[in-house]
This record gives structure tokens, sequence and C-alpha cells, in this order.
């Protein structure tokens, strides 16, 4: 009796590490589904700013007539980038948090985690941005050739960012409402 505990328990030991590899890879491509549906929001945005926004005559006057405004667009990957990445950011947080990781844990505090998070990757990613889209600036859509290779290092990071600091503790702790409802129920 005593050996076949023993057995069992070191086929359970031995399926576990393939469980949650597998389980860790499911979680992966939910949370690259939920970054893609991101990705669509940032890459709409930056291109509906960068093609259109910038380009309207109430932009171009504020450039003419505003000498801090026009530095700041001088290079102007770098401001619409950020607006984009911000949209991207909230989206990507609130259903990777709700969907992917299913965890409760404190709001704020998780969004401040990411926050330290995109304190050190958006100045990165904004500075290198500018660099590459003026040094290949006579290369065709060079701003749309930088923006996918920063998204791609963006999804994987902030994913193995939020699995092992922001929800480490707090993955698979948040309760369906149907779940809730039958725990009132039979209480």
């Amino acid at each position: 009796m005593e050996n076949n505990q023993k057995n069992t328990n070191a086929i359970k030991e031995e399926q576990a590490p393939e469980k949650s590899f597998k389980k860790d890879f499911l979680q992966f491509v939910k949370y690259a589904c939920f970054a893609a549906s991101a990705g669509v929001i940032q890459v709409a945005s930056f291109t509906l700013m960068n093609e259109v926004l910038v380009k309207t005559p109430f932009i171009q006057s504020l450039m003419e007539n505003h000498a801090g405004f026009a530095r700041v667009m001088q290079n102007d990957y770098g401001p619409i980038y950020l607006i984009a990445l911000i949209l991207s950011v909230l989206w990507n947080f609130t259903f990777n948090r709700k969907f992917t990781f299913k965890a409760a844990n404190n709001i704020p505090v998780a969004m401040l985690k990411v926050f330290g998070y995109y304190l050190v990757f958006t100045p990165v990613s904004v500075i290198l941005g500018n660099y590459f889209t003026a040094k290949y600036a006579h290369f065709s859509a060079i701003e749309y050739i930088v923006l996918g290779i920063t998204m791609v290092i963006n999804m994987v990071t902030e994913f193995l960012f939020q699995k092992f600091v922001v929800f480490r503790n707090a993955e698979n702790t948040a309760v369906s409402k149907k779940k809730k409802a039958e725990n009132e129920e039979t209480q």
C-alpha cells in the first residue's frame, strides 16, 4: 500500500511540470490575444494621429506659431507613440487582469506596479524609437517598423513582469459572479 502511494506521488510529480508548462503556455497565448487586441488599438490610434491628426491645419498652425510645441513634434514619433501606448496599456491591463490572470488583488497597487514598468519601458522605447526613426528616416514606413518591433518587445517583457511581479501571488483569486452567487446560496 505504501509503495503504491509512493508510485502515485512520483507519477504526479512527473506530470506536474508538464501541466504547469501547458497552463503557463495557454496563459501566454491568452495574454497574447488580449495584447494583440491592444496592439490593434495602438496601431490604429498611432496611424490615425500620424496620418491624419498631425496633418490637420490646426496642428500645423500650432507647430508654426509655438516653438515649444514644434520642438515636441519635431520628430512626431515620440508624442504620437506615447498617446497610442497609453491607450493600449489601459486596455491590455484591464482585460488581462480580469481574464488572463483572474486577479482580485488591489487594482490601484497593481496599476502602480505596471506604471513602474512603464516608467522604465516608455522612456527607453521613446528615445530608441526617436533615434531609429530619425536615423533611418529614408526608409519607407520606418515608424511602423520601429513600432512593430517595440510592440513585440513590450508584449513579451510586460507579460513576464505582470506574471512574476504584478500578479505573482494574486493569480486566480478573482471569484466570478456566478461562483459568488453559488457560494451565497449555499450559506
